[in-house]
């Protein structure tokens, strides 16, 4: 009688015995978590050498110590969130001119991260900062575990490693250990992903139900799995139509559970896009700001909304290698649901106006345009990726840490 054949070694981690996805996942954790150790010490030593945190406001990037700044700017709200709750309103402000006519409220915040984060502190004891840095650098694992799955997925392992290194160091990975939602939510978007290659359809549907309970740009994620749940009812035969219809009724449940709250709340059901464009500044504007930046900076011009030149030229370079990567990705051939994900990302991200320093943060979801520059690592040993990534993570302290929280706004 012949042994059953094990399943394939990318079929995920709950399909090996608990031995075997030990050993595979182990090294890749140890893998990202010293890159991650490296760009952060290069970051806090930086800060510590500047002192600049010690001048400013605790709620915009300062603090008594270096490692403060994390729980500041958006980190602020997150944890009075956490403590105080929602007050979502629309308040205008008596007098005001310009593109600021509404007070700023938690409400423009997403539940799921500051919920983890209330929860975290109840069972841990720890105050809403630690509470909130714990969820993040343990949804970062989670993340970088995801993407190694999916890069292991369509390559093989060793594209694996090079994918989960590779995010550890990219441009605004300074906030994947900072108390920001933004580990969590690649965390989500990565196995819900990795739950469609492999045809888990119910989990791919509560992942991404999930992701939009974290962050409004989960609507690139929503859509990508509802494409990929729909091309799975047409090829019927091979998933049958129960599982990606569930999939596809679940996936868009968080992200519009929280707009119709929010609406209801607030008395209007376009509220929260009132809220983010007259309080923050944030709305879809066709790309008329980034094309701003992306013109002004490069002459030396410094007149577009909220600039902070040295973050906003590191953001240019950031869109410019997303784009540039872009046409390398196609070339894989990625599933639908990769390609769908990232490109509307990308439009959701570049055609809003925001604080454009912001933008290399944004864009970290974008975990797929790593498929191509994995795929080239991948022909170097693992010591050789190390080494080569060690640097790209010592100089990250700087390009992807201090320069946004200190130099930008993160």
């Amino acid at each position: 009688m012949t042994s059953p054949q094990r399943p394939a070694p990318t079929d995920g981690a709950w399909r090996r015995p608990r031995g075997a996805a030990v050993r595979e996942y182990l090294p890749v954790l140890a893998f990202y978590g010293t890159l991650k150790l490296i760009g952060f010490g290069s970051f806090m030593w930086l800060l510590g050498s500047a002192g600049n945190y010690r001048t400013k406001n605790p709620r915009f990037g300062g603090g008594a110590h270096p490692w403060d700044v994390l729980a500041t700017w958006d980190g602020w709200w997150y944890q009075q969130i956490a403590v105080h709750g929602y007050h979502p309103e629309l308040v205008r402000i008596p007098g005001a001119t310009g593109l600021i006519t509404l007070e700023g409220n938690s409400a423009a915040f997403f539940p799921l991260y500051p919920a983890l984060i209330r929860l975290t502190s109840e069972l841990t004891g720890l105050g809403s900062y630690g509470a909130g840095l714990l969820v993040s650098v343990l949804a970062s694992f989670a993340a970088a575990l995801g993407i190694h799955a999916v890069a292991a997925h369509l390559l093989d392992r060793r594209a694996g490693w090079a994918a989960a290194g590779l995010w550890a160091v990219w441009p605004g990975s300074g906030v994947e250990w900072a108390v920001y939602s933004d580990s969590l939510f690649v965390a989500l978007a990565a196995w819900a992903c990795h739950a469609v290659l492999t045809r888990r359809w119910l989990t791919a549907g509560l992942l991404t139900c999930a992701a939009g309970l974290n962050r409004p740009t989960a609507a690139a994620l929503v859509a990508a799995v509802a494409l990929a749940a729909l091309l799975a009812l047409r090829d019927r035969h091979r998933d049958g139509m129960a599982r990606p219809l569930a999939a596809l009724l679940t996936a868009p449940l968080g992200l519009l559970a929280y707009l119709g709250w929010v609406g209801h709340r607030m008395g209007d059901y376009g509220g929260y896009f009132k809220l983010q464009s007259g309080a923050w500044a944030h709305e879809w504007d066709y790309g008329r700001q980034t094309l701003d930046v992306l013109t002004s900076l490069p002459v030396g011009r410094t007149t577009y909304l909220f600039a902070w030149p040295f973050a906003d030229l590191i953001g240019v370079c950031v869109v410019l290698l997303a784009l540039a990567l872009l046409p390398l990705l196609f070339r894989l051939r990625p599933p639908a649901v990769l390609v769908v994900y990232t490109v509307l990302t990308l439009v959701l991200v570049l055609g809003s106006q925001q604080i454009f320093s912001n933008v290399s943060r944004y864009l970290l979801p974008l975990f797929p345009l790593l498929l191509p520059l994995a795929a080239a690592l991948r022909r170097l040993g693992l010591g050789h990726q190390f080494a080569l990534l060690g640097l790209a993570a010592l100089a990250s302290g700087s390009y992807a840490g201090y320069a946004l929280f200190e130099l930008g706004v993160p």
